[in-house]
């Protein structure tokens, strides 16, 4: 019964992780070994150490309450629903075009395709926004678990291929990181790493969502099982995906493209170096799968958070006539958005993604802060609130995601 009763209760943890793999760690961790070796690796431990408690927030609120981390905002005072929705709105367009150039750049090279980036984009996106519009939570919740699995495998026979080879860089081809010139790379690495802040709120949702559908309300323990499966899963592959990047492109020569199609022909490269090129079908449908996954995941997760987001906001909006249209809407306005973006910078992804992740990491302390508060509510039963540990280690966090963000504000603007 135990078991039934857990199995149960994991998703909501892999479908958040489905949407910090995609990214993150196939884009940035990959990008952060082959230019600069393992020495960053401490930063993608640090980033996942500090950034874990605004994340665990959200099963822990969503189990304990039975409310998301919006109905918490809400709780907070009006003021903490429009800065979210304001951040969300701000953000939503540049995480969804980083993704969806990712998607369609490895589906270019897979299929060998002749047709333009941005084409594909445009396929790829209605093609997952008709499936978001007539899926269920579960579909999708079943889908990410297969996609996960597959990768991380895939991952892991490559990495360990990979080291029986040996690290060699060519020192000539090295490079040294660099506090001022290479800062907007650490941010854009950190900005992601594991994920943006905002999908704890996407989490505490699925929480709930699957909660209603399954019929089935998860233990506090079971909620917070089911996160750290995927939230400690996805920082070993992020280590992975950088030992790749080091071990076959570091001091090699080599670069990676800013372009997405040429960019997904490396990463695949990365595997069948290390693995064998018999593995290349396997580990293209691994990789694009896994940006399907990271794809729908956020095209699925938008349009839950701003229908109850909207309804706050607008009152009148607040009947169950309108939770459909709302979610619609928000789903053609986020689809659209990004298309558009996504044609107006030409294919061009690295500039993209940078900029997603950097907005990600700039706005994280704000996010963090509201979790924070949300937590720490007099409502939240006594049994549930976080220990000592885990409050400090959010104020430390919430200190160093500031100080490099002004860090780098100082670089960018004044220097």
């Amino acid at each position: 019964m135990v078991k039934r009763n857990l199995l149960k209760a994991i998703g909501p943890g892999l479908l958040w992780a489905g949407a910090a793999i995609g990214v993150s760690h196939i884009v940035q961790s990959t990008r952060a070994g082959a230019g600069f070796g393992f020495a960053l690796i401490w930063v993608i431990i640090f980033a996942n150490l500090l950034k874990y408690p605004f994340f665990e927030f959200a099963p822990r609120y969503a189990a304990s309450t039975g409310e998301t981390l919006i109905d918490g905002y809400k709780r907070l005072g009006k003021w903490a629903v429009w800065l979210y929705a304001v951040i969300t709105v701000f953000t939503m367009f540049f995480l969804m075009t980083a993704v969806t150039v990712v998607t369609a750049g490895i589906f270019a090279n897979v299929l060998h395709s002749s047709l333009p980036i941005y084409q594909w984009a445009i396929i790829i996106i209605l093609i997952l926004a008709a499936i978001v519009v007539i899926g269920k939570y579960s579909v999708i919740d079943r889908f990410v678990k297969i996609i996960i699995v597959l990768l991380a495998i895939s991952a892991i026979i490559a990495v360990i291929s990979a080291f029986s080879l040996g690290y060699h860089p060519k020192p000539e081809y090295t490079h040294t990181f660099n506090w001022i010139t290479d800062i907007g790379f650490l941010l854009a690495l950190v900005g992601w790493m594991p994920t943006a802040i905002d999908v704890s709120v996407w989490h505490s949702v699925w929480t709930i969502t699957k909660k209603k559908e399954s019929g089935y309300a998860p233990k506090l323990k079971e909620s917070l099982l089911d996160f750290n499966i995927g939230y400690f899963g996805t920082a070993v592959l992020s280590i992975i995906f950088l030992s790749l990047g080091a071990l076959i492109m570091y001091g090699s020569g080599e670069s990676f493209s800013d372009s997405g199609i040429d960019f997904a022909g490396q990463l695949i490269n990365l595997f069948t170096k290390s693995i064998g090129s018999w593995a290349y079908y396997i580990i293209a449908i691994a990789a694009l799968a896994t940006m399907v996954s990271t794809t729908i995941t956020c095209l699925d997760a938008y349009p839950r958070v701003l229908e109850p987001t909207s309804k706050i906001i607008i009152p009148k909006l607040n009947r169950e006539k309108f939770t459909k249209r709302i979610r619609l809407i928000a789903l053609a306005i986020v689809t659209g958005g990004t298309v558009i973006i996504f044609v107006f910078f030409l294919g061009n992804m690295k500039q993209m993604v940078d900029i997603a992740t950097i907005i990600a990491f700039l706005t994280a302390p704000i996010l963090g802060w509201l979790n924070l508060k949300v937590i720490k509510l007099d409502h939240v039963p006594e049994e549930a609130k976080p220990n000592k540990f885990l409050i400090v280690l959010s104020w430390i966090g919430l200190f160093f995601l500031t100080l490099f963000g002004l860090y780098f504000l100082y670089i960018r603007f004044v220097l």
